[in-house]
């Protein structure tokens, strides 16, 4: 976030739990707010003044029922401030499984692991401290032998934080997909500054991009609705033998997204929950071999 004017969506969570918080945020997600931060019992949400509207605000959280749960906002404005700034100064090396760490250029004295990624934390757009992402990269560590020397694609790469591990990993080559524009300039930077450039291509679009290429791995770590209505058009893309790894959405959506991939002929080979949100590693089912 720069320095421009913004306004401050307060949204008081009655009783306030994190998990609630974290519903709420991935609801408010889907419209134009460029960060988050919880203070119990509010969660707050920043958006650019001129992206406000009060009425979709409205919408999404007037149609949000979450039994046993009361909301109630505000909204203000707020002076310019480096909002990205101050939240990096508390941002945390994050270690997956032993294997992976990920840190930012100010964290001091972090020890090594088998791969190591550097990144500019965003608000926006993740640094692995998020649930999905974690089990995204913990899912790839299950997959090295699929991803090493195949081509894999990062659909809503945000910070290509997956893209990067995967070209870590050995994959011969990453597509990081975004439709945000400031994301993909962020994948773009970060990929480089991970001397992984040459072997990750970002690219700003939506699952119409797909049609240029096939992969092995599809990586899509975003919102369950997206993630289903694009799910053709990823079966489309997968090459045979290719693996679909899911994220972005709560352990209640797990059915939702399951019915979706049966119709595709998709099959989970692996799921892993942690704290209400759920990651589903899917498998294209051979007819003649299941048949068998």
């Amino acid at each position: 976030m720069n320095s421009q004017e913004y306004i401050e969506l307060s949204v008081r969570i009655k009783p306030f739990s994190e998990e609630t918080a974290d519903i709420v945020t991935s609801e408010i997600a889907e419209l134009p707010f460029e960060a988050f931060t919880t203070e119990e019992p509010y969660l707050r949400c920043y958006i650019q003044k001129d992206l406000y509207r009060a009425n979709d605000v409205r919408v999404v959280l007037g149609g949000l029922a979450i039994p046993g749960t009361e909301l109630s906002w505000e909204a203000k404005l707020v002076q310019g401030q480096n909002w990205n700034r101050e939240w990096e100064s508390e941002f945390s090396p994050i270690v997956v499984d032993g294997k992976v760490t990920v840190k930012a250029p100010f964290n001091k004295d972090v020890p090594r692991t088998r791969f190591n990624i550097w990144i500019e934390p965003e608000m926006a757009f993740g640094t692995g401290s998020h649930h999905t992402t974690y089990m995204m990269m913990q899912q790839m560590l299950a997959l090295e032998p699929l991803i090493r020397d195949h081509v894999v694609l990062d659909m809503g790469c945000g910070t290509a934080i997956l893209g990067i591990l995967a070209a870590k990993m050995g994959a011969s080559k990453v597509y990081a997909v975004d439709i945000d524009a400031v994301a993909a300039r962020s994948a773009w930077g970060n990929a480089r500054w991970n001397r992984v450039g040459t072997r990750v291509r970002t690219l700003c679009g939506d699952a119409s991009l797909l049609q240029m290429g096939s992969y092995d791995i599809i990586l899509a770590n975003i919102h369950r609705n997206i993630i289903i209505e694009d799910l053709p058009t990823y079966v489309r893309s997968l090459r045979k033998g290719g693996r679909i790894l899911l994220s972005g959405f709560f352990e209640t959506d797990i059915p939702a997204v399951l019915d979706a991939a049966a119709l595709l002929g998709l099959s989970p080979f692996r799921t892993l929950t942690r704290e209400g949100w759920a990651c589903l590693g899917m498998e294209r089912v051979d007819e003649s071999e299941k048949n068998n």
